[in-house]
């Protein structure tokens, strides 16, 4: 088989100062202008001197120059623009600048410049073979095609001779060449990553909890199996216990420590176990906690603030979801359960969440038994609150299973499924603007497009990198994959928002949201770059242009601005307003509640005589009744008196017809 030889491209910083030395910037003040100026329009020139300038010097604190000076103010408008731009991200925009005025430099700059070189094979469409420098290895990922014999290099402009050691494709995810013994696959495991060094603990593998600990350097991309030693109890309970199998548990990274808190086991406990594994003696622990710990459960978010674990929702040993909340004070290691205001998400597990500012956490999706869900809610761990923010952009499809990580204040969010098929796309939220963006869209039945996958965040060479592992789409896998976001991606979502004057667009479309480490810059002394001999007259008129730009751009802005403002306003009237309508109501609604109060009173008084008046009539009454018993029993002893006087009457009355019928003897005596 041919062999050929191709170029493989210097790595930064190296390839940086071969493009300033290329562009004229390495000589004296005046060889650099005349070089810069006879290479570049002013334009270009403006714009490479400062970000030479932000990548050997740093952000712009020199005073302004004086008005007169057009080519020193508009030097230093320039520089001023790039404002906080890390070191290493104005190197890559130089060299992405000057491939874009002049795409033939690196070959031309050869003179200078000392490249190490690989073998290609010819006959085939591409080839990876390791690159060794200084007896290291690095995996050489480079595409490189040949057609009728000949080796055409890719020229995607997206494509940077950096990360890996070597040329590496922004928002394409990749399969690193890695080495070691594997991990078996597997899903619903957890991973972190400490000093360049990613952990893979447990897991799901054909329905079977796996409790084995691999390492994955990040550096050589070799992964190896730890042997962890048995586990204490405690300190007053130092005897070794096993290390109970899991998943959907979470593994957080805490000093040289890391903590595997929660998960499903096949013999469940009644609440959370947290779990210790030290890097140093590698030895496990379970740690003894304080207070009200959460019931057991697995697929739980859990997420780190400050010395604090926030541990929301997730599935019991029930089959239970839950939507409950607890903090773990790792300091004190005791569980608080916190009841926060206001409508908290649903209950769910499988979901992600983030954090933002240090003071707010995100989650979003997840899934019920029979519902995946793509609505995002935050809770302010300040007042405790929780509220469901208006999404925008490309909001994601619903999804459970997804990971999710946070690169500055950008959160990407990979794989999971919604019950018929793995997601394909890799999305990105702004959470200061909550603007979603898709990064890529993968195809085919690959390990990004899986449920239950882990993704970290690492570094390499000063810049982010996202690194997934494992997850279930049909089948188990444990592969590695790697994306490397592009500082378009972490941008699009406030481009969309506010106009880029168009002067420092080629800048400004490029420039990193995310924290990147600076990198240390030429050593020696700083050589100022004099762009006297520049046409002055032409730079003053394109600053005026882009100064008017800008000013008009500005002008905009505060029309916008200032109508929102008396939008607000406005609004803020009529709220005072109905306030003031509504005191008022409340007013009278008083008023009318206090005279009614008094009329109740009132009548409260007189029901009251009325009851005393009653009690009397009724006293009254039976008295009454009284005397009427007493005066019917005076008639009748009247009417029986009288009776009796009656017939005495009758019986001493008897005259002749008493003689005639005889008197009785006594009656006689009587009459003698």
């Amino acid at each position: 088989m041919a062999m050929a030889r191709a170029s493989s491209g210097l790595q930064y910083p190296q390839r940086f100062y071969a493009a300033a030395s290329y562009a004229g910037f390495d000589g004296s003040p005046r060889s650099a202008s005349k070089a810069v100026r006879a290479k570049f329009s002013s334009e270009s020139a403006l714009i490479l001197y400062a970000l030479y300038q932000q990548a050997t010097v740093g952000p712009c604190n020199a005073p302004e120059p004086s008005a007169w000076n057009a080519v020193e103010k508009s030097k230093w408008s320039s520089w001023k623009k790039l404002a906080d731009m890390a070191s290493t991200e104005a190197m890559r925009l130089f060299v992405k600048i000057l491939e874009e005025d002049d795409p033939g430099w690196y070959s031309r700059a050869s003179n200078f410049v000392s490249e190490p070189v690989v073998d290609v094979q010819m006959n085939q469409n591409s080839s990876i073979q390791p690159l060794v420098e200084n007896g290291n290895s690095f995996p050489e990922t480079k595409t490189i095609s040949t057609e009728n014999g000949n080796i055409v290099e890719a020229q995607d402009k997206d494509v940077v001779s950096e990360g890996f050691g070597s040329v590496v494709v922004y928002d394409q995810w990749t399969a690193p060449p890695v080495s070691g013994l594997r991990p078996k696959s597997r899903y619903e495991h957890g991973a972190a990553v400490i000093q360049d060094k990613m952990y893979i603990y447990g897991g799901n593998h054909n329905g079977r909890y796996l409790n084995d600990l691999y390492v994955l350097d990040l550096r050589s991309w070799s992964w190896s199996k730890i042997e962890a030693k048995s586990v204490a109890e405690s300190v007053e309970a130092p005897s070794p216990v096993t290390v109970t199998p899991c998943a959907g548990h979470s593994l957080i990274p805490w000093e040289n420590k890391l903590i595997s808190i929660a998960g499903h086991t096949k013999d469940p406990t009644d609440s959370i176990q947290v779990k210790a594994f030290d890097l140093q003696t590698c030895s496990w622990s379970l740690l003894k906690t304080y207070g009200k710990p959460p019931a057991s459960r697995g697929g739980q978010s859990v997420s780190l603030v400050g010395g604090n674990l926030v541990i929301f929702g997730g599935q019991d040993a029930k089959r239970s979801l839950l939507n409950d909340l607890h903090i773990l004070d790792l300091e004190t290691m005791t569980w608080d359960e916190i009841d926060a205001v206001g409508v908290p998400p649903s209950p769910r597990s499988d979901h992600a969440a983030a954090v933002h500012a240090d003071r707010y956490l995100l989650i979003f999706g997840g899934g019920s038994h029979a519902t995946c869900y793509n609505d995002l809610h935050v809770l302010d761990l300040q007042n405790m609150e929780w509220s469901r923010p208006t999404q925008q952009g490309e909001i994601p499809t619903p999804r459970a299973g997804h990971a999710g990580v946070t690169v500055g204040e950008n959160w990407f969010i990979v794989g999971g499924g919604d019950n018929k098929s793995g997601v394909s796309e890799t999305v990105v939220l702004n959470m200061s603007t909550l603007v979603w963006s898709v990064v890529t869209t993968v195809e085919g039945r690959i390990p990004v497009a899986s449920e239950g996958l882990s993704l970290v965040v690492g570094s390499y060479n000063g810049e982010d990198v996202l690194i997934s592992f494992g997850g279930y789409n049909g089948r188990y896998n444990n592969e590695v994959n790697v994306l490397k976001p592009s500082h378009k991606s972490t941008l699009q979502s406030k481009m969309t928002e506010t106009p880029v004057p168009d002067s420092v667009s080629a800048v400004h479309n490029q420039s990193a949201t995310r924290d990147v480490e600076s990198e240390t810059g030429q050593e020696g002394k700083v050589r100022e770059i004099e762009m006297d001999n520049v046409d002055s007259d032409a730079m003053k008129s394109r600053g005026k242009g882009t100064n008017e730009h800008l000013i008009a751009t500005l002008k905009a802005e505060k029309e916008e601005l200032e109508s929102s403002l008396g939008k607000e306003k406005a609004q803020t009237l009529q709220l005072k307003q109905d306030l003031a309508e509504a005191e008022t109501r409340n007013s009278d609604l008083y008023k009318e509640l206090q005279s009614v109060r008094g009329q109740l009173g009132s009548e409260q008084s007189r029901c009251f005589k009325l009851e005393v008046e009653l009690a009397e009539l009724r006293q009254k009454l039976q008295t009454m009744d009284t005397l009427q018993k007493e005066l019917e029993l005076l008639q009748r002893q009247k009417a029986a008196s009288e009776q009796a006087a009656l017939n005495a009457k009758k019986q001493s009355s008897g005259g002749v017809w008493g003689w005639l019928a005889g008197t009785p003897s006594n009656e006689k005596a009587d009459d003698a």
